[in-house]
């Protein structure tokens, strides 16, 4: 007869290890618990490096709030942690972590190193630790405030796990998944993954957006069809918030991002019915993209049911998926009856046309082959005199008879396959950028009577152009300055501005233009400001500078800026003569670099004798020249080099692009300086950064393929 076993109570390193190997599946997963610690400690920086899939090296560097030394002795034992004291505790929790085992697991299947420092410790601290037990006293070191772990050779001692788990290239995709995830959520958080020894391949700005991080992650062919969405529930206590991308976007996976009470978790009844949803309108077999966040009463929501946190529970779940995909078909059917107009992108998703090259021996190309499969929306007007806007409008911008307008007969469109140019490189670099404004030609102006009020009219008699020196600057921080502008470049809608068609102006803020099949409406003055600010800083020391037949006092200029709304001079500022004088006095201790760089002309009395000339045919407007003088004196910082040099081109800049309907330039009106001068000054050198895919300064207002699209549902 077989006698039964004896039970007995296994070894306690034993039983950490089976703990441990639920809770540490892949390296993923232990990534996933060392993101959540470092958000819990209010992070704003998360860096994350990997080697071999994870399994050779795991590091997380963040800037949170540290790990006190006196703590170091328990962080890696099991259940020792700062987040919950009672069970009772769970139903509301509102940090990542609760139980205090991630690091205690991480432990016992890895060789497991942590440097921190807090904000009120002298230096940072280190220790290892095997098993969750610390290997001597925790050492000084050289740190910043925030939190260092390295783990190296996870699961070194479970070697059936490490021969289950997938090639270190699959590993790796999944640890970038899930920083990605935790990016696109926590869009305020910079976040950075690479490989060692190698660049990014995942990296987030801070105080970032949602939408821009997952057009950084995913691209702009999901980011330019999304579709913003919320919900809220009272009688079900929970709100639902996200993005969505319309029935324009479709791929064979599904991407589904789902965070419920900012946990990252997968919810599969969810995920079935949001795809049974878009099934009524892709193709089949084709998937969209969602990211939503669920806000549940905590008192719901049952945190602890899996050991990696990764599914979660929550009472009447059901009804709540029900309302979730009922609010999500709603608006995907207003997208699918309208879906250009409902899912407008603020910014051109332009894509980088294909550029065919002209080689008469190697690449000739067939003409009339390609005039055969040309379609409808393909077509783009190719005669700009034709259709422009001043044509609808009683009175033309441009007068027929005037010499200055024959760069308008140029302007030529073209269909995108018959899209022939010589090899150019649109991302200009410096040097080029550089090389173009110093061969522009230096012309001789006038200018008319200065509007300014409250001071004898002034008239400019003439405008010189200082020598240019083709010998680049020396200056560290200009260097520094151009590098930030094209590094910032945004190579798209370089190439859009390089290859626009001006259409026409609409007032001196707003313009349309032309590129390739679309149709965008641009604001001149936030266009105009960038442009006007690299022109100070790529021709610095070259300026051109225009003359003032009579000097006019700085003083009199600030006691005017005093008197207008605009400066918010109030009493308790002091008195008026007094602030003025201190202008002047800023302004003279700095004459001698301001001449030397910028061509701006100060004499030993405080008098202003010349101002910088930025670009031909183009004229500050001189009424407001008082703000202009104040806003040198009390915004530029002078204490700082580059600093100063950044912040007196960008009061400059800001200045000098203020065009207004009684703008005066010369002998043409404001509509002709911005065609005939600012267009075609931004279409050859202007470097656009990429802020401007946020800040409205282009939009697109028509796309003819989309046009195309709606006419032919209707």
């Amino acid at each position: 007869m077989d006698l039964p076993q004896n039970i007995k109570k296994l070894d306690e390193a034993v039983i950490n290890r089976i703990a441990a190997g639920e809770i540490i599946q892949r390296p993923a997963n232990a990534l996933k618990e060392l993101i959540e610690n470092s958000l819990d400690a209010k992070s704003s920086n998360i860096q994350v490096t990997v080697k071999n899939g994870g399994l050779k090296l795991l590091q997380i560097q963040d800037n949170g709030t540290g790990i006190r030394k006196d703590n170091f002795d328990i962080i890696c034992e099991r259940f020792t942690t700062s987040k919950l004291e009672k069970f009772e505790d769970l139903s509301s929790i509102a940090t990542y972590g609760f139980r205090g085992e991630a690091l205690a697991s991480i432990s016992h299947i890895a060789h497991l190193t942590i440097t921190s420092k807090t904000s009120n410790e002298v230096c940072a601290y280190t220790a290892t630790y095997v098993d969750g037990k610390i290997q001597g006293n925790p050492k000084p070191v050289a740190g910043n405030q925030g939190t260092i772990i390295t783990v190296e050779d996870l699961f070194y001692n479970m070697t059936v796990r490490k021969k289950a788990l997938r090639s270190p290239a699959e590993e790796y995709q999944k640890i970038s998944d899930v920083v990605s995830k935790y990016a696109i959520h926590n869009a305020k958080v910079s976040f950075s993954l690479k490989k060692s020894g190698e660049n990014n391949d995942v990296r987030t700005p801070s105080n970032s957006n949602t939408v821009e991080n997952i057009r950084i992650i995913y691209g702009n062919s999901i980011a330019r069809e999304l579709v913003e969405f919320s919900l809220d529930n009272e009688p079900l206590s929970f709100k639902a918030k996200g993005f969505i991308t319309n029935v324009n976007y479709s791929s064979k996976k599904i991407i589904f991002l789902l965070f419920i009470n900012h946990r990252l978790v997968d919810c599969q009844s969810l995920r079935k019915c949001i795809d049974q949803v878009y099934a009524t309108y892709l193709p089949k077999n084709s998937h969209p993209f969602v990211y939503m966040s669920l806000e549940i009463n905590p008192t719901y929501v049952d945190v602890n049911v899996h050991p990696t946190k990764h599914e979660v529970h929550f009472l009447n779940e059901d009804q709540v998926v029900e309302a979730v995909v009922t609010a999500l078909e709603s608006k995907l059917l207003g997208s699918n009856n309208s879906r250009v107009f409902y899912t407008q992108a603020k910014l051109p998703g332009v894509q980088v046309e294909p550029i065919l090259f002209k080689d008469k021996e190697k690449n000739h190309i067939d003409k009339d082959k390609i005039n055969k499969t040309i379609n409808p929306k393909d077509l783009v007007r190719t005669d700009a005199k034709e259709q422009k806007l001043e044509k609808f409008f009683g009175s033309p911008v441009i007068k027929p008879n005037d010499p200055k307008t024959s760069k308008t007969d140029c302007n030529v469109s073209f269909t995108e396959e018959q899209y022939e140019i010589e090899h150019t490189n649109f991302m200009k670099t410096g040097e080029e950028f550089e090389n173009k404004l110093l061969n522009k030609t230096v012309q001789d102006h006038k200018n008319s009577d200065n509007p300014l009020k409250n001071v004898e009219k002034k008239k400019i008699l003439s405008t010189s152009m200082s020598k240019i020196s083709r010998s680049a600057t020396e200056l560290t921080s200009v260097l520094e300055l151009r590098k930030s502008i094209e590094e910032n470049c945004h190579k798209t809608l370089r190439e859009a501005f390089a290859q626009h068609v001006f259409v026409g102006v609409i007032d001196p803020n707003r313009a349309l233009m032309q590129h390739n099949t679309k149709l965008y409406l641009c604001n001149t003055k936030k266009i105009l400001e960038e442009l006007l600010y690299q022109f100070v800083i790529y021709n610095f020391q070259n300026l051109g500078n225009i003359n003032l037949s009579e000097k006019i006092s700085i003083r009199e200029l600030s006691m005017i800026a005093l008197d207008l709304p605009e400066t918010n001079w109030t009493p308790e500022d002091g008195p008026k003569e007094e602030l003025a004088l201190r202008v002047v006095e800023i302004l003279i201790d700095q004459r001698e670099m301001l001449a030397d760089y910028f061509s701006m002309e100060i004499d030993e009395s405080g008098n202003l004798c010349s101002v910088p000339l930025l670009l031909d045919n183009y004229f500050p407007n001189m009424s407001g020249l008082p703000l202009y003088i104040i806003r040198l004196a009390t915004e530029v910082a002078w204490d700082s080099e580059k600093e100063c040099f950044d912040t007196f081109a960008r009061e400059t800049a800001k200045y000098y692009s203020n065009i207004t309907l009684d703008t005066k330039f010369e002998c043409n009106d404001w509509q002709w300086v911005i065609e005939q001068v600012a267009y075609p000054a931004i279409k050859d050198f202007f470097i656009p950064p990429k802020e401007f895919t946020e800040n409205a300064a282009i939009l697109e207002i028509a796309n003819l393929p989309n046009l195309y699209k709606v006419f032919e549902r209707c």
